[in-house]
């Protein structure tokens, strides 16, 4: 074979969707990835309400959590064949899809993290070989199971001779440090877009502040900030990683005054995501020549000038100029997630993720 296809499928901390990309890799060279077509189907508001309640116990949780997996499978199911029907490829030509499912409950310290979808339904709607679970095997190795996309990109976007850094800007942010001597660190930052984008709906009733218009109507409230910077998990070393179980809306009610403007607490909001980047780059990353963002965090132009201006001189672009374009970044990674489990070869970095090892990540359910 001169290519293998492999589908890549996506739904991420912000809640807003899923994302799917039929993803070409080259045996010739086991790193070279080619996005050749994406697709994107939204979540109902019934479906993203429900998904934000089971972050949290509740009644009769286990069975809303199994109806709803099945529902959010359904979902993966349409986008990937209307994906399929859109690219003129049969299903028969796909490998494998890597899905990463949907996380409710991120809690590596108590040994488990839950991503919610029903692989045996995905392959009886697609046809296609599911390969999904990717955090488990790494969280019984002791490690974080996140984040998982660093080892993706340091087989993609590594230079030998450039110091790059890779920030993802979801829900929550995540740094890869590729440095030109080949070691590499990663790790959750904390938070991207869920805070704005919770604040933003309560306020305004919209999914995302569109560009961060609405924060630059508003000032920096400085005492504000200070007590987000405070965060504990801000002053840890990497390995770590996060979620909603701890940057949600009712972590950081207990910091808003009730006498704050909201666009000035969304302005505030945007300078915390951007300093908390900002940050944990030079705080980590030594001798960076190049940044590039993906994810949806690298829409909001507000937040990429407030990044170019606190990491100043450092260029910083879009992953698009690297080959892959930013929405595609993390369906990209768990299409390559999904091969390197075909493969029986290792999907995660314990410098990483601290594991005791090296290990093969995933469940294959078989066609």
């Amino acid at each position: 074979m001169e290519s293998e296809l492999f589908i890549g499928l996506m739904s991420g901390t912000s809640l807003d969707g899923v994302d799917v990309s039929i993803i070409r890799f080259c045996d010739s060279n086991e790193n070279k990835c080619e996005v050749l077509h994406s697709h994107y189907l939204p979540y109902s508001l019934e479906i993203r309400n429900e998904l934000l309640a089971l972050h949290f116990s509740g009644t009769n949780e286990l069975e809303r959590a199994a109806i709803l997996s099945n529902q959010i499978t359904e979902l993966y199911a349409k986008a990937v064949n209307q994906l399929l029907s859109k690219s003129l490829i049969e299903s028969s030509e796909i490998i494998g899809i890597g899905c990463h499912g949907q996380t409710i409950r991120h809690r590596p310290e108590l040994g488990f993290s839950i991503q919610i979808c029903n692989p045996s339904l995905l392959v009886e709607l697609t046809k296609i070989r599911v390969i999904c679970d990717f955090r488990s095997r790494d969280i019984a190795a002791g490690g974080q199971g996140a984040p998982l996309v660093p080892a993706f990109h340091q087989a993609v976007f590594s230079n030998p001779n450039i110091n790059r850094v890779i920030i993802n800007i979801g829900g929550i942010s995540n740094i890869s440090y590729l440095s030109k001597s080949g070691n590499l660190i990663g790790f959750d930052s904390g938070p991207g877009n869920l805070l704005m984008d919770s604040w933003t709906n309560r306020h305004l009733g919209k999914h995302y502040d569109e560009y961060g218009q609405w924060a630059l109507s508003g000032s920096v409230i400085d005492e504000l900030l200070s007590l987000l910077l405070e965060e504990p998990y801000l002053k840890l070393s990497p390995p770590k990683s996060t979620g909603r179980d701890l940057f949600s809306q009712s972590w950081l009610d207990q910091y808003v005054n009730i006498h704050f403007s909201p666009n000035d607490v969304q302005r505030t909001l945007l300078e915390f995501t951007a300093l908390t980047i900002s940050n944990a780059v030079s705080s980590h990353c030594k001798e960076v020549d190049e940044i590039y963002l993906c994810g949806g965090g690298a829409h909001n132009t507000a937040l990429f000038k407030c990044l170019q201006e606190m990491l100043h001189p450092v260029k910083i672009g879009l992953t698009d100029e690297l080959g892959i374009p930013i929405n595609t970044v993390e369906a990209a990674a768990f299409a390559w997630l999904a091969r390197q489990t075909i493969l029986d070869l290792p999907g995660n970095l314990p410098q990483v993720t601290g594991a005791k090892g090296f290990r093969v990540l995933g469940a294959i359910y078989a066609l």
